[in-house]
């Protein structure tokens, strides 16, 4: 994980959704969207489904800083959402890949 100049850690998750299963993973990915923007450290949390391929799923995260987003991962519903989302989902998780402003 990798905090940018101002503080603030940046990141996308990508994952796709096992055949048939990708309206329950939206379905999932809704419900936390609401948990996560209510996050007081959270400053962006935006999930998209990809059109030319339904089945896998982007979303770009921001938060204020390294406390901001170890609070995100260590609360509760974050866990019960990736113990869902395992079972819907093609591989381990979610793959994340950190962000870094060119300016």
């Amino acid at each position: 994980m990798t905090a940018d100049a101002s503080g603030a850690v940046v990141l996308y998750a990508e994952f796709t959704a096992q055949d048939g299963k990708a309206d329950d993973v939206q379905a999932l990915l809704l419900d936390l969207t609401g948990r996560v923007r209510a996050e007081p450290g959270n400053i962006v949390f935006d999930p998209h489904r990809r059109t030319e391929s339904p089945n896998d799923f982007f979303v770009y995260e921001v938060y204020r800083d390294d406390q901001a987003f170890q609070a995100h991962i260590t609360a509760d519903y974050g866990r019960e959402f990736n113990d869902v989302l395992t079972e819907l989902i093609v591989g381990d998780g979610s793959r994340l890949t950190w962000l870094s402003p060119l300016a």
